[in-house]
């Protein structure tokens, strides 16, 4: 026998401390009557590399990632298709902005 650790394969979210809705994100509520357009467009190569800050929940065909990188940050969708996925990005905001789009994104007032 081996005196190599082992290491578990999966955990549940309340064995690695989390809430369940953090593991596996929120759920986007239905958009709201008047709701936000948000400007989608094709991803870009703006930097070589954003951090995740927040996600929805993968359980869903659509995703969507609030994504930052020095200072500014964007939404990226995800939209789960037939044929291969679809990635589109909101437009780059400073970080306090993309942060309420994200929250109106959640709620239903922009979509």
């Amino acid at each position: 026998m081996s005196d190599v650790p082992v290491a578990r394969t999966s955990q549940s979210a309340l064995e690695i401390g989390i809430t369940m809705e953090e593991f596996h994100g929120p759920h986007v509520k239905p958009p709201r009557e008047g709701h936000l357009a948000i400007d989608w467009s094709g991803p870009t190569a703006r930097c070589k590399s954003v951090r995740v800050r927040g996600h929805t929940c993968e359980c869903l065909p659509t995703v969507y990632e609030l994504c930052a990188a020095g200072g500014l940050g964007h939404i990226r969708r995800t939209e789960k298709l037939a044929k291969g996925d679809r990635v589109s990005e909101s437009p780059w905001l400073r970080e306090a902005e993309v942060k309420h789009l994200w929250r109106n994104l959640l709620e239903g007032d922009a979509r």
